[in-house]
């Protein structure tokens, strides 16, 4: 496990629309563009192999980021025939975008503070808010409504961080509430914000239909 002084002042940022890495959660990537299999190929030779995953603000061809964002250490990867990779993105801890550095780079790095989230380096958090059964049922029907599977079994038997985290990170949320559940400053609050994104999609996404 990485300490917080293990974790760089400068590190490689790879924005993608609607991915969400979480910390002690995992992301898997299919890595295919020229610019970010050199990512891959730099960051494979870092102590740390870390990469920062951040969502793109106004859109992804604005080049404008959301401030915060989380790293993640790669964790496992293969190759494929014609040169691609499939890689696991294990997360580490939530950062704050400071300054893009500059050079010859395909892409993108910034200098970044890691101050605000230390919370992120220790144990799995727990919240002592969840009511398991209300909040399945609700998950239910939200599954049902956006025509999605799971293995209920297992999600009922995962312990809370797991089972907040996964599914903040699964269900098809738009990239402005991605955001939010990133940002959100703990395990309560993101549930807390779960929940109001799948009652809002069980309500039709209308603000007067939630009124």
């Amino acid at each position: 496990m990485l300490s917080a002084a293990d974790l760089p002042e400068t590190i490689p940022v790879f924005p993608l629309p609607g991915a969400l890495l979480l910390p002690r959660s995992r992301l898997p990537l299919h890595i295919f563009e020229p610019r970010y299999l050199q990512m891959l190929e730099d960051c494979m030779k870092t102590p740390t192999r870390l990469i920062g995953m951040i969502q793109p603000r106004g859109g992804a061809g604005t080049g404008k980021l959301n401030t915060i964002g989380c790293a993640g250490r790669l964790t496992a990867f293969s190759e494929t025939e014609d040169g691609r990779y499939m890689i696991t993105l294990t997360g580490v801890s939530r950062f704050r975008l400071l300054a893009e550095t500059t050079g010859f780079c395909p892409y993108r790095k910034f200098t970044v503070d890691w101050s605000d989230f230390v919370a992120d380096l220790g144990a799995s958090e727990h919240d002592p808010g969840l009511m398991r059964r209300p909040f399945m049922d609700l998950l239910k029907r939200y599954f049902c409504e956006e025509e999605l599977r799971t293995d209920w079994e297992s999600l009922g038997q995962a312990e809370d961080e797991l089972l907040i985290n996964s599914l903040s990170m699964l269900c098809p949320f738009s990239p402005e509430d991605k955001q939010a559940l990133l940002e959100a400053p703990s395990l309560s609050t993101r549930r807390e914000t779960l929940i109001t994104l799948m009652e809002f999609a069980l309500h039709g996404g209308s603000d007067e239909d939630m009124m």
